[in-house]
């Protein structure tokens, strides 16, 4: 427990040391960075397992709470940009998993979901499940994620002067007390249920369903406060910078060019697609970069709200690029993976 209690106190030192910086996604990053440099200084670090398992049913419920009545009933209507999702996925797919295994030399788990854009806590926990590299993914996804975060509100700022200083959703003291109490029951019940039928990604998977469909029968009109967000990804951030314990330089520099790299090619594919949309007439630019950019859901959902974008439409657009990802991942691996031969 020694070990638990240094990884804590480093992981707390790198949120309060992002937000003093002022780096994006403190709670995250913050505790991933400390804690690889702790651990290239040759300190001994370890995660707590069942705690971290516990904290994953929060994003689960998080992105199941998104399918409201009236982002299902706005779906009609946005079908010609929602079929644009699994092109650039399968775009995506096509260009990064090849140039993961072929120019960094990683294995297909690996390079299959450090290419795939969902979430970075649900595919470094979905990757590790499938046998994945997770100081690789880790790497890969972090500066996926500290790149598109970064630039993203210098282009809302400049090219649609979008106001960035609105507040960015809610404090758990305005939540109903029976509407956490919902979120805490579907959180623990559809992981446990999940893990009961042999579900893969069950903590994450398992609540996300039952969420939607809790909160699709309108019993649920929130989602997780912003404080139990900051805690999953405090506890998942420190989780994954433990398993940086032995790290070497060499490994940091190859992943990180890896890293960059294939932000480049997200980039130019998502520039691609989000013009496309444009000059089709199929949705204004705002809102257009916002649902195709390939950056966390959370944040790009909070994104929206402060500068008044519309909710709907880039909430639809990142749950179903969530659930493609999440849900076709395994069986992608599964079935794309090579097998080891008799």
């Amino acid at each position: 427990m020694m070990q638990v209690a240094r990884t804590f106190l480093i992981a707390l030192a790198g949120v309060a040391a992002f937000h003093l910086l002022d780096i994006p996604l403190p709670w995250l990053l913050g505790p991933i960075a400390a804690c690889l440099g702790a651990a290239l200084l040759g300190l001994r670090l370890s995660g707590y397992k069942p705690l971290t398992d516990g904290m994953r049913t929060i994003l689960g419920v998080a992105v199941g709470a998104t399918l409201t009545p009236a982002v299902l009933a706005s779906i009609p209507g946005m079908w010609p940009t929602l079929l644009l999702m699994p092109v650039l996925i399968g775009l995506i797919a096509l260009v990064g998993v090849p140039y993961f295994q072929r120019i960094w030399g990683y294995d297909f788990p690996t390079s299959y979901y450090a290419t795939m854009p969902g979430g970075f806590q649900d595919m470094v926990l979905f990757g590790e499940e499938a046998g994945a590299n997770v100081r690789t993914l880790s790497l890969i996804h972090a500066t996926r994620l500290l790149i598109i975060v970064v630039i993203l509100p210098f282009l809302l700022a400049g090219l649609w002067e979008a106001d960035l200083s609105n507040a960015p959703g809610v404090p758990v003291s305005t939540v109903p007390l029976q509407e956490l109490i919902l979120m805490v029951f579907c959180g623990l019940a559809g992981w446990q249920g999940a893990r009961r039928i042999g579900l893969f990604g069950a903590s994450i998977l398992g609540p996300l369903i039952l969420t939607a469909a809790v909160t699709l029968t309108g019993l649920l009109h929130f989602r997780p406060p912003a404080e139990a967000i900051w805690l999953a990804q405090f506890f998942i951030g420190m989780t994954v910078g433990a398993k940086y314990s032995g790290i070497t330089m060499a490994e940091v520099r190859r992943d990180l060019a890896a890293g960059l790299g294939f932000c480049v090619v997200l980039i130019v594919l998502t520039v691609i697609v989000v013009e496309a949309v444009v000059l089709s007439d199929l949705a204004p630019g705002m809102e257009a970069l916002l649902a195709f950019a390939p950056g966390g859901q959370a944040e790009l959902t909070v994104l929206a709200l402060i500068v008044g974008a519309d909710m709907a439409f880039v909430v639809t657009h990142h749950v179903l690029r969530i659930f493609i990802v999440i849900l076709g991942a395994p069986v992608a691996v599964r079935l794309f993976s090579p097998r080891p031969r008799d």
